[in-house]
């Protein structure tokens, strides 16, 4: 998800977002530690996504 289309989004929906992309985190962890992951590379990503919903997050906490 690029930072352009996260903007866009209400806070609400960051939230929502954020929740799902660390239970999806999550689960790619676990599963990778079973056997491993076709491609490990999602973890990397979902984990900058992740860091990207949270820093947007932020900077409308600190905007208000």
């Amino acid at each position: 998800m690029k930072t352009a289309e996260i903007k866009e989004l209400t806070t609400a929906e960051i939230q929502e977002r954020l929740a799902s992309e660390k239970e999806q985190l999550t689960r790619l962890k676990l599963n990778h530690s079973i056997s491993p992951l076709d491609n490990p590379l999602q973890i990397k990503v979902a984990r900058k996504t992740i860091a990207r919903l949270a820093t947007e997050l932020r900077a409308r906490e600190l905007t208000k």
